[in-house]
């Protein structure tokens, strides 16, 4: 943070196990706080949650009060600088394509015709789409009145979730959708229903299921009135956001937030590896764009029941299953969510790595390594390597191994074989050419707007 005037908190840690996302939310502001006033920031902006205080606010609320306190007072007992001025803004549900609260929404009217729901969708809520979010968050840097403010942020609209699940099947053109509430469907019961019925996991959907019961609008507008904007009805906050994943135009997505790992307490033991090789005439391009295709709707080029019969497996035991899918249908970025995998090494027309965020008894790796030919001509092929690599933790990952182990003769050849096919069919060098010149058309933008921004400091 040194050398920064400001610094933005949009950290949440409610995807951690059980009960701990409140006691981590604690230790991350405290940390956060003592390093902004060690380096002298002069300010902090934070987006929470709206909710008034009071008894029964959810866990997941009194998190974000507890946060807020912890970046103005967490750090008075240093010695060392001034305390940072710290602007609030609390909001209710974003909306916007790859947003949590989002996702669960599209997902629950587009697969369930008729739902049977906790009270909850009764509940008024002010959504704010996430351009409006961004413009406040963005510029009250310039407006000297938001300091130390406490703002609440929301769009023209005080909705209920169920009106909110009808609007969305109108812009989806989904026939209305039956909604009945019942009252028996608990948070904890809601976050494993949420589980079944959407991509987003139950340590994920418990805490906003249980933020859901607590009437969240603003208590007035001073932020409008001090960051005036044209502000987006829920109406066309969700039609972007539809716009938006119809287009493939997601940019990012709640499923690639989380750790990512490296070794883990009990590494060091036996290291499983299952390794195969094949040379292809294709270019080391082509293949690379072949693999990134792995996954979500492109399936996995071989016996693709058996990994959707894994996925529902997973799903079952708690793990995230296949629901995740990948953000867009060819393009992978480090951090990615790619159905029960994560991208934890990314290096284009060279290498990808694959963390298995299943449930294993175990760490689980996927890579797949590529070495050219002839490094001076693309063209003269290359040697692909896939390699899965498992490191059982006790006697039941030994189980687990070899358990396993005779369905990779047919999974991962099949697999490599496919990859391979894909890019001698030509498709893969049509999406790598396809890459290079998105990649030039950015490098060339990224000038253009350093040479206008150049000529207009020369300007001043």
């Amino acid at each position: 943070m040194r050398g920064c005037d400001a610094a933005y908190y949009l950290v949440h840690s409610m995807a951690s196990r059980g009960e701990q996302y409140r006691e981590r939310d604690r230790e991350l502001a405290r940390t956060f706080a003592r390093a902004a006033r060690r380096a002298g920031v002069a300010r902090i902006i934070y987006l929470g949650g709206l909710g008034e205080m009071h008894k029964d606010l959810s866990e997941h609320l009194r998190s974000r009060r507890e946060v807020e306190n912890i970046l103005r007072h967490g750090a008075d007992d240093m010695d060392e600088g001034a305390p940072a001025q710290v602007t609030v803004f609390r909001a209710a549900m974003i909306l916007g394509s790859g947003s949590a609260s989002f996702e669960i929404l599209r997902y629950l009217v587009e697969r369930l015709p008729v739902m049977v729901t906790p009270r909850w969708v009764r509940t008024e809520c002010q959504p704010i789409g996430i351009r409006n979010a961004i413009g406040y968050l963005t510029k009250c840097l310039t407006v000297r009145e938001t300091v130390g403010a406490t703002l609440d942020i929301g769009g023209p609209d005080v909705l209920t979730y169920r009106e909110l699940m009808r609007i969305t099947a109108q812009e989806r053109g989904l026939r209305p959708r039956v909604v009945i509430p019942v009252p028996v469907l608990t948070p904890k019961l809601s976050s494993y229903w949420l589980h079944l019925t959407t991509p987003v996991t139950a340590s994920v959907a418990r805490p906003l299921a249980e933020g859901l019961r607590n009437r969240v609008v603003c208590r007035d507008m001073r932020a409008a009135e001090l960051m005036p904007q044209r502000l987006l009805s829920a109406r066309e906050a969700i039609r972007k956001a539809i716009d938006n994943v119809s287009l493939k135009r997601v940019e990012t997505n709640w499923s690639a937030a989380g750790v990512v790992p490296g070794d883990p307490e009990w590494a060091g033991g036996t290291v499983f590896r299952d390794r195969r090789e094949t040379q292809t005439d294709a270019s080391p391009a082509a293949v690379f764009a072949a693999i990134c295709k792995l996954g979500g709707g492109n399936g996995w080029y071989a016996v693709d029941w058996l990994w959707r019969l894994r996925g529902v497996m997973d799903q079952l035991i708690g793990g995230p299953g296949l629901r995740r899918g990948r953000r867009h249908p060819d393009d992978l970025r480090y951090g990615d969510a790619l159905d029960f995998w994560r991208v934890i090494g990314f290096e284009r027309d060279r290498r990808l790595t694959l963390l298995a965020e299943m449930k294993v008894p175990g760490v689980a790796q996927l890579e797949f390594v590529i070495q050219p030919n002839d490094a001076s001509n693309p063209n003269a092929g290359c040697t692909v390597l896939q390699e899965a690599k498992f490191q059982p933790k006790g006697l039941l990952g030994l189980a687990y191994w070899y358990s396993v182990l005779p369905f990779h003769a047919f999974v991962f050849s099949g697999m490599l074989r496919g990859i391979v096919l894909e890019a001698e069919s030509g498709v893969g060098d049509r999406i790598a050419r396809e890459k290079r010149a998105e990649q030039s058309s950015t490098r060339a933008a990224s000038t253009s707007h350093r040479r206008s921004a150049a000529a207009t400091r020369a300007g001043r």
